[in-house]
């Protein structure tokens, strides 16, 4: 069965440095994509306020939020998910490696508070109780949704691979950060590991037929 693929949001970055742009010119958030496989819904990277997420999900699909069934973080980066709590019933899926990478750097910012007997920052609190709810990532999502880990932006970034049968799409997340990016094989540069960015760019750009990038639209890939 071939997965269906929707854009909710095109995302874009607060600046664009192949624009000479030196400052923040614009509100930056990430493409939200919806895939669906069957009577599977797959929401990735819900970066929009609620409840414009709310209105974007039925201009776009026709759905509800409720209609989600699952959620994916190509990454923890809090642009990825404003919108996370719209979609409360659903399953929240992040790459096993991220999560732990999150958890353990949070962890010992909690530790080093308490050894300096100083309170814990509420917001350290509240993203630790974020990530409790949030269960590793599978390596299947559903028959034709998989997962494809591409450390290097973070340390546990991952894609989505879409496999139709004429062509693979990849919903690439921070990994392709945008056309400009793509185009000139460059990675993002906030990065946890450029090598392992690198090799990333270049795994996806040999494996997809086309890629939605983290703060673009749809990429065409021409090898």
């Amino acid at each position: 069965m071939s997965v269906s693929v929707d854009l909710i949001s095109i995302g874009t970055l607060s600046r664009n440095r192949f624009w000479n742009e030196t400052g923040s010119r614009r509100a930056s958030h990430a493409t939200t994509t919806l895939l669906r496989d069957g009577s599977m819904a797959v929401l990735v990277d819900p970066s929009l306020p609620a409840e414009i997420l709310r209105s974007r999900l039925d201009e776009r699909t026709g759905l509800t939020p409720e209609r989600v069934n699952q959620v994916f973080l190509t990454c923890f980066r809090p642009i990825h998910r404003r919108g996370l709590e719209l979609f409360r019933h659903a399953t929240w899926l992040m790459h096993a490696d991220e999560l732990g990478a999150v958890r353990h750097y949070l962890e010992g910012v909690q530790r080093s508070s308490e050894l300096k007997d100083e309170p814990v920052d509420p917001l350290v609190r509240a993203e630790l109780s974020l990530l409790s709810r949030i269960e590793p990532a599978p390596d299947e999502l559903t028959e034709s949704i998989h997962l494809f880990p591409c450390a290097g932006t973070t340390p546990g970034a991952a894609a989505l691979l879409a496999l139709q049968p004429d062509r693979t799409i990849a919903v690439a997340g921070d990994a392709v950060i945008s056309r400009d990016y793509y185009e000139r094989r460059q990675v993002f540069e906030q990065h946890s590991d450029v090598q392992a960015a690198v090799q990333a760019l270049v795994e996806l750009i040999e494996i997809a037929d086309w890629i939605i990038p983290g703060h673009d639209d749809w990429i065409f890939n021409e090898r």
